[in-house]
């Protein structure tokens, strides 16, 4: 599986960055993701859409996988 970088303008929420990295359609999506325990982030689960990414923070969900690149 090959990381995807995704760039981003300032702070980014988990949520918000699910949905900039094609990984979800919705907001909604992007909630049901998370409760079901199916994205990580550095490898490790992650529940939180609200939690704040930094640069260089890896989101995986699924088969995908997305680097956070902040500008």
């Amino acid at each position: 599986m090959s990381t995807v970088d995704v760039e981003v303008d300032g702070t980014v929420r988990l949520g918000q960055f699910l949905k900039l990295a094609g990984a979800v359609d919705s907001g909604g999506q992007a909630r049901e993701v998370l409760q079901a325990g199916e994205v990580t982030v550095n490898s490790e689960p992650e529940d939180r859409r609200g939690r704040q990414l930094s640069d260089g923070d890896v989101v995986a969900l699924g088969e995908g996988s997305w680097r956070v690149l902040v500008n």
